[in-house]
């Protein structure tokens, strides 16, 4: 059971790399409440998919490498480094250890990210 709740933290983040925001948001139930460290406290699943969509045409490329999962009944906690570029030449990645909490029928319920943006030097 805690295998398919990791494979579906990866399906969500999948989603999110490729702008597949329908399945991103299937995988979500209709309470689901989003947290980032960056002090704009909790917002809703589809406040935080509208952001994200509000970003995605600066973004060239984004690629979640998972550094490691660990997970319990209803709940995976995750590591991971996010490689961005963006279309006017910003490359960097976001280190960051996200919490998602399931429901009962096993959708996302809770997801909660502690994340740092480090730029990426370029060597010309």
């Amino acid at each position: 059971m805690t295998q398919d709740l990791k494979d579906k933290a990866v399906t969500y983040l999948r989603a999110l790399e490729t702008a597949d925001w329908d399945t991103a948001r299937a995988l979500c139930a209709d309470t689901t409440t989003v947290w980032h460290n960056d002090g704009k406290g909790e917002q809703s699943i589809e406040e935080n998919i509208e952001g994200m969509k509000g970003q995605i045409d600066t973004i060239e490329s984004m690629r979640y490498d998972i550094t490691r999962q660990l997970s319990r009944p209803g709940e995976v906690l995750q590591q991971h480094v996010v490689h961005v570029a963006t279309k006017n030449g910003m490359r960097g990645e976001v280190h960051a250890a996200v919490y998602f909490r399931f429901d009962d029928d096993n959708l996302i319920s809770r997801i909660e990210e502690y994340a740092n943006f480090i730029p990426v030097e370029q060597h010309g």
